[in-house]
Order: structure tokens, then C-alpha cells, then sequence
């Protein structure tokens, strides 16, 4: 049986990314959101979920390139003065893995952030990580740690299974993405023994911020058997931080696909049944 979980991430980044979330939830397939809870239009975000029932909202984890729930005098080892985590991948797993007082930092802004979520009172629909930072072995347990004691029982496995994408459009599977696939069993295994559920596709990777109609049309109708999430980065127009961010991402795009009637037609004629986390 296909299933598929159609989500956006970066809920709160701006009123734009919002705006986009809520149409595509009111007229076209988006089912699922995840919030960043210290984003610029957080509040923004929170409101037009409590006047969207059937919108399930989770936690956008956010440990790398964006902005802390702690201040800066708190996460010195992990954050810049300006209260930002860094964009360097290499050098924030290397805190976050080898030095004891950025392990505790982490612990602490993790909690913060669970703790802001269950603040917004939105129920905890599940967990991902900005950038996937939850790959990353530290961060995945303290996510799990944590969040059960907020509830959470459901975390995005990012496995991108190369040939639906190859079916839909040509592409180049690298050696990179074949040992991302394979460190994504460390992953599944901590969620799944902590007695939490997962996806077992997630598709938005290679294609991330180019999610256009056309393909995911293609794509729905390659979908391979079992859960997929299907996520995208939409938004009604791009502001400057947006820009900033994401200078090549085609938000626009990704907010007319998930309205398109090419790839809601595409889901249900290939018998692709919209699922939740709940679902699992």
C-alpha cells in the first residue's frame, strides 16, 4: 500500500512561508508542518494553525543556521553573539559530539525548544531537524531523550530511495548519497528502539528547494510501497532573509505545486492514499 505524508518544513521562518502553509493546506494537498518555534514569524505561525484543525504541526528542530530559543550567554560553545547557530555542519557536530560543555549546551536548547512548543499549546504531531541535523547520533538521542517527555513518538528519517527519482527524471546518484542512505539506519534504529515510529521513504532531498509541479506529478506516480513523506519549502514570495537563506530555492514553485491539480490528480490516480504521522 502507498502512502504518502505531504509536508513543509520552516513554519514560523516568515509571515511568507506561513502564508503559502496555510493556502496549501486550505486549497491543495498539505497535510503536515513543522515549526520553528524561535522563527522570526513563529507567532505568526502558531495563530494560523489554531484556525486550522486539520493541520498537523510538529517540531522543526533547529541546531544549525538559525536562531536559538536560549541566549547567546547561554550557548556560548554552540551559538554566534547574534544568538544564530552557525551554518558550518563540520564544526557544530564536532561540538555537539566531542566537547562536553557544547553536549550540554545542546541539551539545554533542545529542552528550551520542546519546552517553547508545548508553550504554543499546538499538540505534538512529530520531530525533524533543520538542515537533518538529527542524523547527526548526538542531537537524534537528545531529540529522543527529550522529546518524550513532551510527547513525541514520530521522527522523519531522511532515506530518499534513488530510483522513483530516476524513474521521474534523470539524475546522478553519487557515493555521498549512498552512505547518506546507509547512515540513515543509525537513525531509524534509535527511533524505532525508542519504541517511536518513522517513515520509510522521505523524498525532498535531491530535489530540495526545486519541488516543482512537474516533478512531483512524476513522482507520485513512481512512489514505491509503505510511508513516504513528501516535504517541500513553499512560500507566497521570498522576503530578504528567505533570500538570504536560500538564494537558488524556487519557493514559489514548491507553493504552486503543492496547489496543483496535476499532482493531486497524479496521487490519486497511482492510488497513493494521504496519510498523517498519526497514521503510522
Amino acid at each position: 500500500m502507498k502512502r504518502a505524508i505531504i509536508s513543509s518544513d520552516d513554519f514560523g521562518l516568515s509571515v511568507e512561508v506561513n502564508e503559502a502553509i496555510e493556502i496549501a493546506h486550505r486549497e491543495g494537498v498539505l497535510s503536515t508542518a513543522s515549526l520553528m518555534v524561535a522563527g522570526p514569524a513563529a507567532a505568526d505561525a502558531v495563530e494560523r494553525a489554531k484556525r486550522l484543525p486539520g493541520l498537523h504541526v510538529g517540531l522543526h528542530l533547529v541546531v544549525i543556521e538559525g536562531a536559538s530559543i536560549l541566549p547567546h550567554t547561554s550557548l556560548p560553545l554552540i551559538t554566534q553573539p547574534d544568538g544564530w547557530f552557525s551554518s558550518s555542519q563540520l564544526g557544530l557536530g564536532v561540538d555537539y559530539f566531542f566537547r562536553p560543555q557544547g553536549r550540554k549546551q545542546l541539551y539545554k536548547e533542545i529542552t528550551a525548544q520542546f519546552e517553547a512548543f508545548r508553550k504554543t499549546g499546538l499538540t505534538l504531531d512529530h520531530a525533524n531537524a533543520h538542515k537533518h541535523m538529527h542524523l547527526h547520533p548526538t542531537v537524534a538521542r537528545m531529540m529522543i531523550d527529550i522529546g518524550k517527555n513532551y510527547g513525541l513518538r514520530a521522527i522523519r528519517t531522511p532515506l530518499e530511495p534513488p530510483a522513483p527519482l530516476a524513474a521521474s527524471e534523470k539524475i546522478s546518484d553519487s557515493f555521498g548519497d549512498a552512505v547518506l542512505r546507509q547512515w540513515t539506519r543509525l537513525l531509524r534504529h534509535q527511533i524505532r528502539s525508542a519504541g517511536m515510529v518513522t517513515n520509510d521513504w522521505c523524498f525532498g532531498l535531491a530535489w530540495s528547494g526545486h519541488m516543482t509541479a512537474k516533478r512531483v506529478s512524476a513522482l507520485a506516480t513512481h512512489l514505491p510501497d509503505g510511508v513516504s513523506e513528501i516535504y517541500f519549502h513553499p512560500a507566497t514570495h521570498k522576503n530578504a532573509l528567505i533570500q538570504k537563506l536560500m538564494p537558488a530555492y524556487e519557493h514559489e514553485a514548491e507553493f504552486e505545486a503543492l496547489c496543483a491539480s496535476s499532482f493531486k490528480d497524479s496521487l490519486r490516480t497511482s492510488h497513493v492514499t494521504p496519510c498523517t504521522w498519526q497514521d503510522i
